[in-house]
């Protein structure tokens, strides 16, 4: 039996698709589908829908997707749809107008443990700097982005093997079930929120912005465990980098080894056919996986197989 709570879902990338499954499969109403309009991408420019559309057109559920969401018609046919709660996972940020409209609020799920990691790169940050548990929080919206009431959290492990590819899987299958639990404590009326405030009581949090290119390049003086922090962090997207030979060389895995070389930081120790180890200022990272410009991802021995007339020194 469908339940009476009207919801309406804002979302757009893969992570959010769990949470609006398992409440599909809850036999929650959902009302309306807010996400991303349809925009061309890759060479041929075809136009390409969010996970989230194709997910909610599967399975008869209305899409909404405004360009503007402060327009007159966007918030008309909001108030048309009479939701009591709506949910947003990976959307950007809501107009007070909206997400003050339904008489149950709207809430946010956001993958790390807040008030910590409070940005756009929550899963990366945790990772580049090396932190040994994450999670998500769900917690209702306000003026200022990520600092709203707290509802309810879950803690996950990060492995020293953990990427953000695989992270990410975690971190959205545990949302899903998050989400639901947050809804059966709204419906039910049992939330006790937590301000975030009192949480810090006054300290700084680590902050989680948004990745740029020119973060992605590999600091080689650093420590072999920061390098191989940050390699994990930014793979299998946006990837950190580092220019061998003048080319762009992309790096997915790594290992690191705390040995003394007595070697310059970025200096190269290969046999240029079955490894290849950057130098760092305290061991090495061992390059596992890798992609140089114009090339596709490969294995390492694979690569150095090709490498012929490339020049090993790191610019």
């Amino acid at each position: 039996m469908t339940k009476k709570l009207k919801i309406i879902y804002y979302g757009t990338p893969e992570f959010a698709v769990e949470g609006l499954k398992v409440l599909l499969e809850n036999n929650y109403n959902i009302v309306g589908v807010v996400t991303a309009p349809d925009k061309p991408a890759g060479r041929g420019q075809k136009i390409q829908e969010s996970d989230v559309k194709k997910f909610a057109v599967k399975n008869n559920l209305k899409v909404l997707q405004p360009k503007n969401l402060k327009s007159e018609e966007f918030k008309a046919e909001l108030k048309s749809l009479e939701a009591d709660l709506q949910i947003i996972v990976a959307f950007r940020m809501l107009p007070k107008q909206v997400w003050d409209m339904p008489k149950y609020g709207t809430f946010n799920l956001h993958a790390s443990l807040l008030p910590q990691y409070r940005g756009a790169a929550p899963i990366n940050w945790a990772i580049i700097n090396g932190e040994t548990e994450t999670g998500v929080t769900s917690f209702f919206l306000n003026e200022n982005i990520d600092t709203g009431n707290i509802i309810l959290q879950e803690k996950i492990e990060i492995s020293k093997n953990d990427n953000v590819g695989t992270l990410y899987e975690k971190l959205m299958k545990l949302g899903g079930r998050v989400i639901l639990k947050t809804v059966e404590q709204i419906e039910q009326g049992t939330v006790k929120e937590k301000k975030q405030d009192e949480i810090l009581k006054g300290t700084e949090p680590k902050s989680a912005p948004k990745i740029f290119r020119k973060d992605l390049n590999i600091d080689w003086c650093k420590s072999s465990k920061e390098i191989y922090d940050y390699i994990r962090g930014l793979s299998p997207y946006p990837v950190a980098w580092t220019k061998l030979g003048g080319k762009t060389l992309k790096i997915y895995k790594a290992e690191y080894s705390l040995e003394n070389q007595n070697k310059n930081c970025g200096e190269i120790i290969s046999d240029k056919k079955t490894f290849m180890h950057i130098c760092t200022k305290d061991g090495i990272i061992k390059l596992l996986e890798v992609q140089l410009e114009g090339k596709k991802k490969m294995q390492i021995d694979e690569f150095l197989r090709g490498a012929n007339n490339i020049e090993f020194t790191i610019d």
